[in-house]
């Protein structure tokens, strides 16, 4: 019985060769791979400054410390994410402020609003599986938004791209997300002096002074690939998104809570999250017949920090149930999963 991975890479023929030209070069290090690469994604994601970086969780210590953050300043995150976002406010030196999310697992504005204080610098916003989050009612208060699009490159609000919205945005370029080039990451922004600061940190060597700085460089390797994956994010998306209208109409009806897109927006579908009557069975029912499905997330944050009060993001981390999508997903793979999820769904 072949297992049916959870999440896998959509490599082909064009990134192979993109790794070929770039090693056959010898320019390994940043070169113009890296500089074709943040122009392109630039245009891409309709921002005015691309900086590619060595992974997200770097991306996102730069946009903190472009906004040149003071001890003691405090930045609401949500606490159904992965700890990336953790550690960066703690890279930062900021204090993290946790929050809690809706039924879609994106930060609620309303818990959110409250809590903010005089000491509240940033809001990051991640856009959780691909479905962008209420970045409209988060922009209000005018606190400075960084949106997080590590599981959300492509998704739009309207006609607009995520990652267009905030003060800065990042994403992530690990083998499991939207593009893939093994590790890596971008940040980008239309202000001037918070990508003058992020690309002064992300490098230390040929400086004419000393400050702390980082070696958060993207290889010409790895740019080349993100190149070649970019090409064919379109491409992912409707990949992605006719895999999970097929799961939306035959699952439906089948005992299990489904995925909604908000209206006015168009979700990524990084994954497919569902709800069923007994997840730890269905999980284990799945595995059985040699197909990988997961919790979306390992643990929210306020469990590592031993905090109460986020009663939404206690009870998605029970229910949620992450099916197997992405764009090298056959059809025949579908079709198993579909008939084993309809079959265990009511156990």
């Amino acid at each position: 019985m072949k297992v049916i991975p959870h999440s896998r890479p959509t490599i082909g023929k064009e990134e192979l060769a993109a790794v070929i030209r770039v090693v056959r070069s010898c320019q390994l290090s940043p070169g113009p791979e890296v500089a074709a690469f943040e122009k392109e994604a630039a245009l891409r994601f309709l921002v005015k400054d691309a900086a590619a970086i060595s992974s997200g969780t770097a991306a996102l210590h730069l946009a903190l410390a472009g906004l040149k953050l003071n001890p003691g300043d405090e930045v609401i995150i949500p606490t159904y994410v992965c700890t990336a976002l953790l550690n960066a406010v703690h890279y930062a030196g900021a204090v993290p402020v946790l929050a809690d999310v809706g039924e879609d697992g994106n930060i609620d504005p309303q818990d959110a609003m409250k809590r903010i204080t005089p000491r509240t610098r940033v809001i990051i916003v991640p856009h959780m599986f691909g479905f962008p989050a209420d970045i409209k009612a988060l922009l209000k208060p005018g606190i400075p938004l960084i949106e997080d699009c590590a599981q959300s490159a492509g998704a739009r609000i309207g006609v607009k791209p995520v990652g267009s919205f905030g003060r800065a945005a990042v994403f992530s370029f690990y083998a499991t997300k939207m593009m893939a080039s093994g590790e890596g990451g971008l940040l980008v922004s239309g202000d001037k002096d918070l990508m003058a600061e992020a690309r002064d940190l992300l490098s230390y060597d040929h400086r004419p002074e000393y400050r702390l700085r980082f070696n958060y460089k993207l290889t010409d390797i790895q740019a080349a690939l993100a190149r070649a994956q970019l090409k064919k994010l379109a491409a992912f998306i409707s990949f992605r998104r006719n895999l999970a209208s097929e799961y939306s109409r035959r699952l439906k009806g089948a005992g299990i809570i489904l995925p909604v897109e908000k209206k006015g927006t168009e979700s990524a579908f990084y994954r497919y999250v569902i709800k069923v009557k007994d997840p730890v069975i269905f999980m284990a029912g799945m595995k059985k017949k040699g197909i990988m499905v997961e919790r979306p997330l390992f643990r929210p944050i306020h469990y590592y920090l031993g905090l109460t009060g986020y009663p939404v993001a206690d009870r998605l981390q029970q229910e949620n149930v992450s099916l197997p999508i992405y764009p090298s997903l056959s059809r025949v793979e579908q079709d198993r999963i579909i008939k084993a999820a309809s079959a265990l769904a009511g156990l």
